[in-house]
């Protein structure tokens, strides 16, 4: 099969690219799940974007050089501070309705990191909103095929060159050739235990680049959010940042607000600092979410996915003291690209969360990952797409692919609590060096037959050995990475 643009990922920058590739032909997206099942689907927030008049773009850049621990590429971070508004405005256009005041001007929330209101949202469903409206323009969209439930083992590489992507779709190996391979596969919180990702955050993507040849940066730098949900019978849930630029306060086991013997900005410090105290309070007992001072009304109004949510779960945000608790949320570091994607290896792209463009640093402001997702997705196909070269034939493996087994599932929370354990908020040398050795154990316990689920999982185990061998290289703490010793 040959195509023009194959993209790997079904987020906001995988689909906001296939639309603009789709303009120079045929585009294959492949997506594990469902179109819309992406952590930009699950993004609450926002976009973080100047356009008050006593904000500046050079505020904006201070606020994320901050956030990253300074350890941001200042020219890139430069770079998406610039283009934020110009992605709200695209997307407006798309037919995204942002919130307005009744002077037509933006409805900007504080979150965390931020010195000032700049985050342009949609209720606290922004990111589902955004998806919506970009899925609908691709499934109309005749030069796009999209494969859901298929995954993409590996890519086609000769001579540094990438030709396309062997992947499984309808339990059958495909080869894929095509002049432009995008990966926008998103992120790796599925890899620990507690997590605010879906089920398709494996790390795939970068499991894959890394195969191919590509430069792999800054693994050790996983965001962790200080607010999921913690109820012990429900599923995490991410309790957005706003909650807390609303006023919200975290309180200790005693009912004691805690967060002002930690930073000087208290509850809207950035999330590791946030997230390290929240851990060590929970040695003492369980951590909640106050913001029992503003009405249900207002609630209902600012917070409507959440509110409801809550609800379901037998709690009223108006009334009740949420209990929290840190989750791996993001991973800031990943493929080395310029801020157009491009990486190492000709015709080889990568967008998004999946990537290490030196905006994020050591730790990422909020409201900074669909930016930088709609700016690399917007210029991606700046540069001209080549030709196809010849290329010997390449037939497809036969293979049985067995269903997923018990074992195989094992396996993998075996993993997730090794990662959660020994790879999270805090981090030592034996415990990373004990996260290394599951690894291997788990490594020799796969089972034989093929299945996507055993492929998903050896990704894990390669992404994970990354992020761990990154930690250990790193002995003082930045960021989002804390070292003990």
């Amino acid at each position: 099969m040959i195509y023009d643009v194959v993209i790997i990922g079904s987020g906001l920058a995988g689909l906001n690219s296939a639309l603009h590739a789709s303009k120079y032909g045929r585009v294959l997206v492949i997506t594990k799940a469902k179109l819309l099942e992406s952590n930009s689907r699950y993004a609450q927030g926002g976009i973080a974007a100047v356009f008050q008049h006593h904000d500046s773009f050079q505020k904006h850049i201070k606020d994320t050089l901050i956030a990253g621990a300074y350890h941001n590429d200042k020219k890139a971070v430069k770079y998406f501070v610039e283009q934020a508004p110009k992605i709200i405005t695209m997307l407006q256009k798309q037919g995204v309705h942002f919130e307005k005041t009744s002077h037509g001007e933006f409805l900007q929330n504080q979150e965390a990191g931020h010195e000032y209101r700049r985050i342009v949202h949609a209720g606290d469903h922004t990111g589902l909103s955004i998806m919506q409206v970009v899925a609908q323009k691709v499934l109309a969209d005749k030069n796009i095929t999209v494969w859901e439930n298929s995954f993409a083992k590996d890519l086609i590489v000769n001579n540094k060159t990438c030709r396309g992507v062997l992947a499984i779709h309808k339990k059958k190996y495909a080869v894929v050739l095509a002049r432009r391979i995008i990966i926008a596969t998103g992120g790796v919180g599925q890899l620990y235990e507690y997590t605010t990702n879906p089920a398709v955050t494996t790390g795939d993507g970068i499991a894959l680049a890394a195969r191919a040849g590509c430069r792999i940066r800054d693994m050790e730098f996983i965001q962790f959010h200080p607010t999921a949900f913690a109820e012990d019978k429900s599923p995490l849930f991410l309790i957005s940042e706003t909650v807390r630029g609303e006023g919200a306060k975290l309180l200790n086991s005693k009912g004691q607000r805690f967060m002002t013997k930690y930073h000087k900005s208290a509850e809207l410090a950035p999330r590791d600092v946030v997230s390290r105290a929240m851990y060590e309070e929970q040695k003492k007992g369980p951590v909640y979410l106050d913001i029992r001072h503003k009405s249900a009304q207002e609630l209902r109004e600012k917070f409507p996915t959440i509110f409801k949510y809550l609800k379901k779960h037998g709690y009223d945000l108006s009334k009740d003291l949420v209990p929290v608790t840190p989750a791996a949320h993001y991973l800031c570091g990943g493929i080395v690209t310029n801020v157009r994607g491009k990486t190492n290896i000709t015709n080889l792209y990568a967008l998004g969360e999946v990537t290490c463009t030196g905006l994020q640093g050591a730790n990422r402001l909020a409201s900074n990952s669909l930016l930088e997702a709609g700016v690399m997705s917007e210029h991606v196909m700046d540069d001209p797409l080549p030709q196809i070269k010849k290329t010997h034939s390449l037939v497809p493996p036969i293979s049985d692919f067995k269903m997923a087994s018990k074992k195989l599932s094992l396996l993998r929370k075996k993993l997730q609590k090794s990662m959660w354990i020994n790879v999270g908020i805090i981090r030592t040398r034996n415990l990373l060096t004990n996260a290394k050795k599951q690894i291997r154990e788990i490594q020799k316990q796969l089972p034989e037959n093929e299945s996507i689920e055993k492929f998903e999982l050896q990704d894990m185990l390669q992404t994970s050995g990354m992020i761990i061998e990154a930690a250990l290289k790193r002995k003082k703490s930045l960021g989002a990475h804390y070292r003990k010793n």
